[in-house]
């Protein structure tokens, strides 16, 4: 019998005594206790971080969770190899913070077939052989972003300027999206001319450093860096502030961390930036509401908001 079949014809059997055993939205099932495996693509990156940080204490609130978090070192091979592994060991949900889309598809969708609820969090795969997505809306951070370029480049039909735009990996969608979002805005203006090369950075601070060191060199005139998220945001900023020309410059990211994009955004480093919520928290709730026998919708959409100098002090530290 299918995996998620048996989850939920469990779950029907015990409905009559749902008033005795339903705790905090879900079905303790008189003690049952479920394996979670969670392959994290990297646990470098700041927001990574604060993923499991706050995935890991979601599952504190449930007892008759087992949270098992495998680190892929930010390589596809080591990701798969994860993946097919908590395949063996029959867990009871498989989580996946993809490092492309493309790579991870093929052993996600051998998990969902073997009957075991698959949840991608962040960064989505291709097709639709999962349980569900959780994850923020990246056009709507994209869009966010260019119409915020936009506006402070002299409004739209009269924005000028230069833009560098560093890119966070071209195998990941959610760079696709925050491009092709803030280019619904800015691809509008003729006014504004993308420069320098399109360039994989991979979502490090070193690599949006070098970068833009290398694009100042032939386009010393820059109005604004598009950063897909604020680490390379900021390792812009450094190359920028070594070459003298940091205050000349706008500069937007996206991540919005309390303790990382939103302080550099009240400090007046960064311009702007955009919140992009850790999914798997969220994630965990939800597998866990259907393990209870509940509904789930395929797509959880995280809500995004903006910080400016304005409103900055509100996130940081919260």
């Amino acid at each position: 019998m299918n995996r998620n079949r048996r989850l939920i014809t469990g779950a029907l059997v015990t409905a009559p005594f749902a008033g005795l055993v339903m705790k905090a939205g879900y079905v303790q099932a008189q003690g049952k206790k479920y394996r979670f495996g969670f392959s994290q693509v990297t646990t470098v990156e700041p927001w990574r971080v604060q993923f499991n940080k706050d995935m890991k204490a979601e599952a504190a609130k449930h007892p008759n969770v087992d949270l098992v978090i495998a680190d892929a070192n930010d390589r596809t091979d080591k990701q798969n190899a994860d993946m097919e592994n908590f395949i063996a060991q029959k867990m009871d949900v498989i989580f996946i913070s993809p490092k492309e889309s493309a790579g991870l598809t093929g052993v996600v969708e051998k998990a969902y077939k073997a009957g075991i609820p698959v949840f991608v969090l962040d960064r989505t795969v291709n097709g639709d052989a999962y349980t569900q997505f959780v994850g923020g809306d990246n056009t709507l951070i994209g869009k966010g972003i260019g119409e915020f370029i936009v506006k402070t480049t002299g409004g739209p039909g009269a924005a000028k300027g230069n833009i560098v735009e560093v890119w966070g990996g071209f195998g990941a969608q959610a760079s696709h999206d925050r491009h092709d979002g803030a280019m619904e805005f800015v691809g509008k203006e003729k006014g504004l001319k993308i420069v320098g090369q399109r360039v994989d950075c991979d979502w490090k601070q070193d690599k949006a450093y070098d970068y833009m060191k290398t694009v100042l060199r032939v386009n010393p005139q820059v109005d604004v860096v598009f950063a897909h998220n604020d680490p390379m945001a900021y390792g812009a900023y450094l190359a920028a502030k070594d070459a003298g020309v940091e205050k000349k410059i706008k500069f937007v990211g996206a991540d919005g961390l309390p303790n990382e994009g939103a302080v550099w955004v009240e400090k007046g480093i960064l311009t702007a930036t955009f919140v992009y919520p850790t999914p798997g928290a969220e994630g965990l709730r939800q597998a866990l509401k259907m393990l209870g026998g509940e509904k789930i919708p395929k797509k959880v959409i995280l809500p995004t908001q903006g910080i400016f100098a304005e409103n900055a002090k509100q996130f940081v530290g919260t």
